[in-house]
Parts: C-alpha cells; structure tokens; sequence
C-alpha cells in the first residue's frame, strides 16, 4: 500500500515538473512556479504580489524581485477574483443610434479603451433603449463590470434610476438633471450663447433654432443657451422662432418652411443630423447659403464636412469626454474623491455658411 502511494505520489511529482517545464517553456511563469523558484508558499507569493497579509519584508523582496527578472503576469481572471474585481467596465449606448450619431459615440469609445487599456481593463459594451433596460440590469445583476459609463442621459431617464439604487459606481457623459450623478459633459450652454450671440452682431437679427427630441438633455441646454443669447443680445420675442422635437427629415423640412415663410434670416441647428435634412431641402429648392439664407450647427461632425460653403459650427472632441469619463470612474471606484461635474471646453468656428 505504502509502495503504491509513493508510486502516485512520485507520478504526481513527475507530472507537475513536466507541467512547470512546460510553462517555463511558454514564458507562461504562474504562482507555484515563483513559489517552487524560491522555496515558499503560494500563498507567500500571492501575499507579496498583492501587499497584503503578514509577510516579512526581506521575503516579499525576494518575491518581487524574482517575478520582475522572469517577467511573471499576475492572470486577470485570477488577480479579479482575489480583489473581487472583473476587470471590466461597461459602456452603454442608446442601442436606438442613428448612423449620424455613432461617430460621436465611438470617438468617446476610443477615449475610454485608451484609459481602460491603462488601467489593464477591458470594456463591455451594452445597448438600452429609452425604456428597455433590461441588457444593463443583466451585467450589473451578474456583476460583470467594477463600473459603468452612460453615453446619453435623458430628462426621464431609467438608467440613471436604477443605477442610482444598484451599489454599482457610474458616471454619465453628458448632463442629467439628478444633482447627485456624476456627470462629464461639454459646456454646451456657453457654447450655444456664444455662436448665437457671434451671429446676431454680425447683423442678423432674425434667427431660428431646429433642435431634436426635447427628452434628451443635451437639446434642452442648448435651447437655453439658444435663448439667453437672445435675452442678453435685448433682441424682441418675435426675434427667435424656435422648432424642436423634429425627430425625422420630414419633421425638420416642415419647420425650415415655416422658417422661411417667417423671413428667417439665419437657421441655427441644434445638431448634425438636423443640420444635414436643413441643407439637403435648402439645396433641393435651390436656396443658396449664405446670399438667401444662413445656416450654422450647434454640433460638428464628418457629416459636414463636405458642404459648401463650409459649415459654421460648434466642435466638441468626445474622445476626451471618453479619456475623462473613464479617468473619474476609477478615481471613483479607487474611493478617491471626485467632481459631481465637470464641464469640457469647445470651439467656436465661422465658416462661410454665416458670412
């Protein structure tokens, strides 16, 4: 009987070797190698990798020393279940995108794969709809990332609600009503107040604003910054005609018609999309920019790039959104303490659309 275990126990002690040897072979060098190497526990070893746990110093030296010199990589999986991490974050897009705003949500993707990157994180990317969270509930249920990024906040918005009551750590790019989330966002009210006012001392005292859906924040701060602009500018209430919630083509040519009927001199956007549908109508009814009428976007994209004249616009970088979005998550989830808002700078640039 003793023959046989010492047969097992010599079988045992062939095939780690071999299994060491091969890994050794791979540069693949795991725990019970370090531990083998230097005559320690693995538990020694994983003591000394993640600075916890009674261990001498001398000893925790001569651990990290050695993994330097053979180049030994903690596995993530392994290292988030010792630190109850998954080493993951998750990015949420509106999954209800249009192709004119997925460019805009993968520039703030590229920023947030660069700090993630950094930070040795890997992203998880999930879709939610205005009232169809259920992909969002899923990972954060399952505990699949340490942290979540909302890419779009609505006026009502579910996300942030159920997050709010989840334990998990969040922050949103753009702006939400709930003075409690944390929230980086461009300064899009400045911005807009800007552009409108730069156009109305260029002589223009007639202007009008297409905006999108007014359930989403960012179309309600910028027809703020629309209006004080106005106000400041001690234009009259018959200055400024303001059309929003054209959430198609057909709904942005009906109001650049009434636009016009109404003398409109200039017609501001409040985005991309609805710059595009004003200047495919304005070129279809052979209108010319800027000799009839002028047209400047309160957001710039690829998308108007190739119109002429060029385009009068405001120019936010949303892959530093991202790099900043993703920067303050870990500042949060390292417990550090962090801003509820943080607000980007912009860029204003005339172009020949206003001239």
């Amino acid at each position: 009987m003793a023959q046989e275990k010492k047969g097992e126990q010599a079988g045992k002690i062939s095939a780690e070797n071999t299994t060491v040897q091969f890994q050794r072979e791979q540069n693949k060098i795991t725990i019970g190698d370090v531990a083998e190497a230097l005559g320690v526990s693995k538990t020694t070893v994983s003591r000394a990798i993640s600075g916890k746990g009674r261990i001498g110093e001398a000893t925790r030296q001569r651990v990290l020393e050695y993994i330097k010199e053979n180049h030994y990589r903690p596995n993530v999986v392994a290292k988030g279940l010792a630190k109850s991490k998954t080493y993951n974050i998750g990015w949420v897009m509106p999954g209800d995108s249009n192709v004119t705003e997925l460019p805009f949500f993968q520039r703030c993707m590229l920023g947030i794969s660069e700090v993630a990157a950094a930070y040795d994180y890997d992203i998880l990317l999930s879709m939610v709809f205005d009232h169809d969270i259920s992909k969002l509930k899923s990972v954060v249920k399952n505990r699949k990332v340490d942290g979540i990024i909302l890419g779009r906040t609505l006026v009502e918005d579910e996300s942030v609600s159920f997050l709010k009551k989840s334990d998990m750590p969040f922050v949103v790019i753009g702006s939400s009503n709930d003075e409690d989330v944390i929230q980086i966002d461009n300064d899009h009210m400045e911005a807009c107040k800007e552009l409108t006012s730069i156009i109305i001392m260029k002589g223009i005292k007639k202007l009008a604003l297409i905006g999108g859906s007014m359930e989403h924040v960012v179309n309600q701060t910028r027809r703020k910054g629309f209006e004080m602009a106005l106000a400041e500018q001690e234009l009259g209430s018959d200055a400024g005609m303001i059309y929003m919630d054209c959430e198609t083509d057909s709904m942005v040519e009906h109001a650049l018609e009434q636009c016009l009927c109404e003398k409109a001199e200039c017609i501001i956007c409040t985005d991309d999309r609805v710059c595009t549908a004003v200047l495919n109508k304005l070129n279809r009814d052979g209108i010319s920019i800027p000799e009839q009428i002028k047209v400047a976007s309160f957001y710039d994209s690829i998308m108007l790039d190739n119109y002429k004249p060029a385009i009068t616009s405001l120019c936010y970088d949303p892959k530093e959104l991202g790099m900043v979005a993703c920067t303050t998550l870990f500042d949060y989830i390292a417990g550090k303490r962090v801003q509820k808002k943080v607000l980007l700078g912009y860029d204003v640039v005339l172009r020949g659309s206003t001239k």
